[in-house]
This record gives C-alpha cells, sequence and structure tokens, in this order.
C-alpha cells in the first residue's frame, strides 16, 4: 500500500524552489537563463549584457555545478522530451519508488472519453526507479514544467536523492546523491486511474491517443530509453506493457510508424560530448518472433 503523506498539492512546489516561482530568481543566484541547449537564444540574447558579470564571476570561482540550484528528475516522457532548456542531462535512479501506469491523461495522451495512462511513482521501500536528471538554470523551465506536469497534469511535487549512474569528472556529483525535484501523481488527483490488470492497461494504452500523440508512443519511447541507457537494467512492469501494448497494435495491424510520430531531437547524457544517436525503434528483440517478424519503419 503506497502512502502520500509527503506530497504536496498540485499548484505547490518544495520550499526552496518555491521563490522560482514567485520572483523569477533560482536561490542566490542572478542569472535567470541560464545556457540551455539553443532553443531560448532570443532570450538569451536580450539578457547578454546583465549576465556577463555573473558569468564570470562563475569562472573565477570554477564554475563549481556540484552547487546546482535545481535538478529535476524525469521517469516518463521527460526521459525522451524534455521540451525545456536544460544545461546537463544525466542518467540516474531513486529510491523508494516504482515506476507505474497509473495516471490518467487526457490533455497530451488521451481524451476525457478514452484517457491515456502515463507513469506516475509508488512508493516501496526496496523499489529502485531509473530515469534522468536535468539541470536547470533558468526559472522558465520550470514555469514550464509547472503547466506541463502540474496544471495540466494532475501531479504534485515531491523530492528524493538522485543517484547517477557514472561518477566521474565528466558528471557533477562525484558518486554523490543530489536533492531532486520530481513530478508524482496522486490518488487524489482529478485524473487518477489506479492498479488495474496488466492486460486492461495495456488495451487502454493501445486505443488512446490526444493532441501530443498516442499513448502508446510514450510507452514505447520510454521502455526505448531503458533498453538503450540502462540495458542491464529490468523494469517488469514497463517491459510487460511493451510487450503486450506491441503485441495489441499487431494484431490490430496498426502500422508502427503512425504510433510513434517524429523521432525527438538528441539528448546530451552524462557528458557533453557523448551525444546519444536518434532512436531506431528495433522492438524485433523484445517480441516473440511469432508475434513480431519483421518491421520495416
Amino acid at each position: 500500500m503506497a502512502h502520500y503523506s509527503g506530497h504536496q498539492a498540485p499548484s505547490e512546489v518544495p520550499a526552496h524552489f518555491k521563490n522560482l516561482f514567485t520572483n523569477g530568481q533560482l536561490g542566490d543566484e542572478d542569472d535567470n537563463n541560464g545556457n540551455g541547449n539553443g532553443n531560448n537564444d532570443n532570450n538569451n540574447n536580450n539578457n547578454n549584457n546583465n549576465n556577463n558579470n555573473d558569468q564570470e564571476n562563475r569562472a573565477v570561482n570554477g564554475n563549481n555545478e556540484s552547487n546546482a540550484v535545481c535538478w529535476v528528475f524525469g521517469y516518463g516522457s521527460l526521459c525522451w522530451y524534455p521540451g525545456f532548456n536544460y544545461t546537463k542531462c544525466i542518467t540516474g535512479y531513486i529510491r523508494g519508488y516504482v515506476r507505474r501506469f497509473w495516471q490518467g491523461n487526457v490533455t497530451h495522451r488521451g481524451t476525457d472519453k478514452e484517457p491515456g495512462r502515463v507513469a506516475t511513482l509508488i512508493e516501496d521501500r526496496e523499489g529502485i526507479t531509473w530515469g534522468c536528471a536535468y539541470r536547470i538554470t533558468g526559472s522558465t523551465a520550470l514555469e514550464y514544467l509547472k503547466q506541463r506536469e502540474c496544471t495540466l497534469g494532475g501531479y504534485a511535487t515531491i523530492e528524493a536523492k538522485f543517484f547517477p549512474r557514472v561518477a566521474s569528472h565528466d558528471t557533477p556529483f562525484s558518486g554523490e546523491a543530489v536533492e531532486v525535484m520530481i513530478y508524482v501523481a496522486t490518488p487524489e488527483n482529478r485524473h487518477w486511474l489506479g492498479d488495474a490488470p496488466l492486460a486492461l492497461i495495456s488495451q487502454q494504452i493501445a486505443n488512446s491517443r490526444g493532441p501530443s500523440g498516442h499513448n502508446a508512443e510514450y510507452l514505447l519511447r520510454l521502455a526505448l530509453f531503458m533498453h538503450e541507457e540502462i540495458p542491464g537494467v529490468w523494469d517488469e512492469h514497463l517491459f510487460e506493457l511493451e510487450r503486450l501494448v506491441l503485441e495489441e497494435i499487431l494484431s490490430k495491424e496498426i502500422p508502427l510508424s503512425s504510433v510513434m510520430g517524429r523521432n525527438p531531437d538528441r539528448i546530451r547524457r552524462d557528458s557533453h560530448e557523448d551525444v546519444r544517436r536518434p532512436p531506431t525503434f528495433e522492438f524485433t528483440s523484445r517480441v516473440p518472433d511469432t508475434k513480431l517478424r519483421c518491421l520495416n519503419i
């Protein structure tokens, strides 16, 4: 039985992140825009003069990234589509939670008539959930996440310790855990669907589509992230749903290309020099030969 006593209302964030939504500043830093991914060039250019002194000061002080004000942990669509500017993306895990497709969705991957199912975290003393942490250096990203996850998605915010997969000079952690902010759905939110047999969950996912695309794309891209980034880790709930959803899609002769949509942009993980290749969607190794013989996309 999961407990949610530590969760806050969807409209709130942890206390030391709260000023991000009240005065637009990141803790004691004055740099509100960060370095991002180049998607916010206009805002960055307009603020270059204001940020020069801050950047020089950080350079003098060694620009110690272990003192980053805000890290956000993604375990669902954030693993493959963040949608915001960030300065680093690190693969790793949190403890005490397991990933479950118990949250309904009517704004991105479903409709009011046919809600989709997306991931949330359920407390489990022995649980480990893999995903990635994004280093955010500007309030714009968190405003975007507040709208995407809380206002539209029905998620609340919690804090947890994030443990990086790679501990080296290429990461800001050196093997030590860092506090991260996480968006988690609670049973009290209006979109909650809760537990159900995996066969039923897979049918709902295979038959739902919303403004952001097919619900199956959400699941399959998340499974692909796990297969490619952490190939030695087994996520039974996720991978069994992956198998069942693929079987459901194939049984209905739905082209997988129509489900997956456009490939997302590349995400730099663990090191700025290590750029992952775009997803290939070669699912044949994960479904029995009798169910899936060939996928040409």
